[in-house]
């Protein structure tokens, strides 16, 4: 009967034993699983500052040259009677507009980062599950 007993214990250490390695082999796949979330979520984000990138430098390069051809055919249009009124008028417009722009850079740089939100909100339904 002893004998009997000491197989039954060891039978019970290696469920146990058994039941922690596949608790950490479960840990480990959802540590894994997040870290893969997370290198897609900056791999994408960073796709998409590259392509806004690209499209707002060739935006400003075109709207920049129109603005330009635009206030030399002003210029041109009212060079014998009030250029200057014309020039100051362009410069105070252009110092408005940038200031305008200026303001709504500051606004959006103090707004919170939505980076890694889907990684934060997989990782708290992690530690509801693992806590219930």
């Amino acid at each position: 009967m002893a004998g009997e007993d000491s197989a039954a214990g060891a039978r019970r250490a290696g469920g146990l034993l058994g039941s922690i390695k596949n608790l950490a082999s479960t840990l480990v796949a959802v540590v894994e699983t997040r870290l893969q979330l997370l290198d897609n979520e900056l791999h994408a984000e960073k796709l998409r500052l590259a392509r806004l990138g690209l499209f707002a430098a060739a935006a400003i390069f075109f709207l920049a040259l129109g603005i330009i051809m635009l206030t030399l055919l002003a210029i041109v249009a009212f060079w014998d009677s009030h250029r200057w009124l014309t020039i100051g008028g362009f410069a105070g417009i252009y110092l408005l507009v940038g200031m305008a722009f200026g303001v709504a850079v500051l606004r959006r740089a103090t707004e919170r980062s939505r980076l890694f939100e889907a990684s934060l909100q997989e990782l708290v339904k992690d530690r509801e599950g693992l806590s219930s």
